[in-house]
């Protein structure tokens, strides 16, 4: 049955993907803003929710890394994991997106996530404070919407799957069908991935840091997937742009409130820095307007692997 369960999960982790794209594409078009700014909230919340539910129920079972290991792990397997394994199916054509504003907001989420893990624990202050830097987020994300609303802008008719005939009951479906997909897909593959694992004698630990990082980050996945091969850049890079902002200040933020979360010494010298690494590995597509092809895509998987290959060891 842990076959069938992980079988299960991909497939609708893939519908679930296709559906919260088409459905924010096409949410883009009739509000009149980018599809990016779509996929910096709505999308990225989404694909987000598995790491808020994981990192919940830690703190309630009393083992509260396991919440800051999830975060950290995902927003590294975000960047190498979910943007390598599209870019060896299609190239990602991220030379024709702005996402310079977005992505200084992540690097800045970053730096502070890392400055008050070495203020740790984190408290329900951490968590005030990570909860005001989203809504800063998201109040410049919704000024930014109607900037764009008012100069009349958009040009996502153009894009691939936007359909300007879609009502509101079709998209509001979609997007509701992606949201919850995306987690219970994303359930189905972890439990039962962790069950052939421990059946074959992988401990707990490692599994914690393999499987549930990685089973977390698998909605971003779908969701990069689909937008890959659909030529949709903007949410392929939003999503993992918005998810990344999401697991630090919001996820983080509400974990917070619910119990104290204690700092490993090993995320301050190793983990942490790695996750910073990863992030900055975007300046080339963000900056420079470089595409990530499959050249691109076999060096961030590579490297992704490479990485597991040091946790296990």
């Amino acid at each position: 049955m842990d076959w069938v369960y992980v079988g299960i999960g991909l497939v609708i982790l893939l519908l679930a993907g296709d559906s919260l794209v088409k459905g924010a594409v096409n949410l883009s078009l009739r509000l009149g803003v980018p599809a990016l700014i779509v996929s910096l909230t709505i999308v990225a919340f989404g694909t987000s929710a598995p790491e808020l539910l994981i990192s919940i129920q830690a703190i309630m079972d009393d083992v509260p890394g396991l919440a800051l290991g999830n975060v950290v792990g995902s927003n590294t397997a975000n960047v190498l994991l979910v943007l390598g394994v599209p870019a060896l199916l299609a190239t990602m054509h991220t030379s024709e997106c702005d996402t310079r504003n977005s992505y200084l907001q992540m690097i800045a989420a970053t730096g502070l996530f890392i400055v008050l893990c070495f203020y740790g624990p984190f408290t329900w202050v951490t968590g005030v404070i990570l909860l005001t830097a989203l809504a800063a987020m998201l109040f410049y994300a919704a000024c930014a919407a109607n900037k764009h609303r008012k100069a009349a802008m958009t040009c996502d008719n153009e894009i691939e799957g936007a359909d300007p005939t879609l009502g509101w009951p079709k998209i509001a479906l979609f997007l509701v069908l992606g949201m919850i997909g995306l987690p219970l897909g994303a359930s189905l593959l972890v439990d039962g991935s962790t069950s052939i694992a421990l059946t074959f004698g992988i401990s707990e630990t490692v599994i914690g840091l393999t499987l549930v990082a990685i089973g977390t980050s698998l909605p971003e996945l779908a969701t990069t997937v689909m937008a890959a091969l659909r030529r949709q850049a903007d949410v392929a890079l939003g999503n993992v742009i918005g998810s990344n902002m999401f697991n630090l200040l919001g996820i983080m933020g509400v974990a917070s409130l619910v119990g104290n979360i204690p700092v490993d010494p090993q995320f301050l010298s190793f983990d942490l820095w790695v996750m910073l690494t990863a992030s900055l590995i975007l300046v080339p597509f963000v900056f420079f307007r470089v595409d990530i092809n499959r050249i691109w895509g076999i060096a961030l998987t590579a490297l992704y692997l490479t990485y597991l290959a040091v946790v296990l060891i």
